[in-house]
């Protein structure tokens, strides 16, 4: 199964997201600010499904597992 670099780039964008995201959340959690901590825990719960498509979407184009 051979994987395309933009791919692995844009998931690898989706978890810096994440990460930074997270790391936000938590800044402001400490300093409670709870609307901008809804804010960026809503942004890491759209991510999650954008990364799920992406991978469908890079296993999907590696073909049949069976092919000689």
């Amino acid at each position: 199964m051979k994987r395309s670099y933009l791919g692995v780039i844009s998931l690898l964008a989706v978890l810096f997201m994440n990460i930074v995201f997270t790391q936000l959340l938590v800044h402001q959690f400490f300093y409670q600010n709870f609307g901008d901590v809804l804010l960026y825990m809503s942004f890491n719960l759209l991510l999650f499904p954008l990364a799920v498509l992406i991978y469908r979407k890079e296993v999907n184009k590696g073909g049949s597992k069976n092919a000689k």
